[in-house]
């Protein structure tokens, strides 16, 4: 399905009704509102693993501007403040009041824009996998640390030069250790890809964003997740997020052993965290 935000068309999809009956009622159950990674995928990669929120709330899964199915748009507006704007409008275009609002990597990194711009219109949200400023060195750790040198320096030539020419090296070399449980080749060929908008992130806006001091305006309760061996938004990185926000409002969870996205790896315990604190 896709709706009309703002100057774009975005696209999106849903699991879960929002009213279920209940006896002699219909009981709304919240919902959940999930940012995907990239930057420059699609939503498909949630599918199936959280098809399982389902139960518990509506799942609204939605592509990015210049990402998946929605509109290509204007390249300027391909910026994390944009990004941000465009979920709140999301919410308005459909109606969603008090979204609990859960990204995970790239997709974080727009849900802490989002947040920190629109702080009073979420209900909760979930950071998962992400960073709040790039930091090729803590990455260019890991990744030699997991695969070795060659690994690292695939990962050092994407990130000094993002482009078609460094991007199968680094896909070949450095997605093996993302994760304990090996991405298969579906991850990026069932996606609807914009590697355009991939390269023009890193070569750019990746070099510059920091929300560390912007974390502060955040005025709902925060869950982040991080796996300890994530080579690309380490463990580290979630830390950071966590000490940013007022303390009343964080959580950090740690998966031990996990890579980059904790819930392919440890699958039983993440969406028992999740759903615990969808439902708290």
């Amino acid at each position: 399905m896709r709706v009309q935000v703002g100057d774009i068309r975005m696209f999106f999809d849903v699991e879960g009704a929002k009213l279920r009956p209940d006896g002699w009622k219909m009981r709304e159950v919240p919902t959940v509102i999930l940012l995907h990674g990239g930057p420059g995928f699609d939503h498909s990669n949630f599918k199936p693993d959280f098809s399982r929120l389902s139960e518990i709330a509506q799942v609204v899964y939605l592509d990015h501007r210049g990402q998946g199915r929605s509109d290509r748009a204007d390249i300027s507006k391909w910026n994390l403040p944009q990004w941000g704007d465009d979920v709140r409008a999301f919410c308005e275009a459909l109606e969603i009041e008090r979204p609990i609002v859960m990204g995970v990597s790239f997709g974080g990194m727009v849900a802490m824009s989002y947040a920190t711009r629109h702080p009073e219109h979420p209900a909760k949200l979930v950071l998962a996998s992400t960073c709040a400023r790039m930091r090729p060195d803590r990455s260019l750790d890991v990744f030699e640390q997991l695969g070795g040198a060659e690994v690292r320096r695939a990962a050092e030539r994407f990130f000094a030069n993002p482009g078609k020419e460094t991007l199968p090296d680094f896909e070949k070399k450095a997605f093996p250790v993302y994760n304990r449980t090996p991405m298969g080749p579906e991850f990026t060929a069932r996606s609807v890809t914009n590697f355009d908008l991939t390269y023009d992130f890193f070569r750019n806006e990746s070099k510059t964003f920091n929300f560390l001091s912007d974390l502060s305006r955040i005025k709902c309760p925060t869950l982040v997740t991080s796996g300890t061996r994530d080579p690309i938004t380490p463990l580290a990185d979630s830390q950071d997020i966590a000490a940013a926000i007022p303390r009343e409002y964080a959580r950090l969870e740690t998966f031990e052993g996990a890579g980059h996205g904790a819930h392919r790896d440890e699958p039983a315990r993440y969406f028992k965290v999740l759903t615990e604190f969808i439902l708290s």
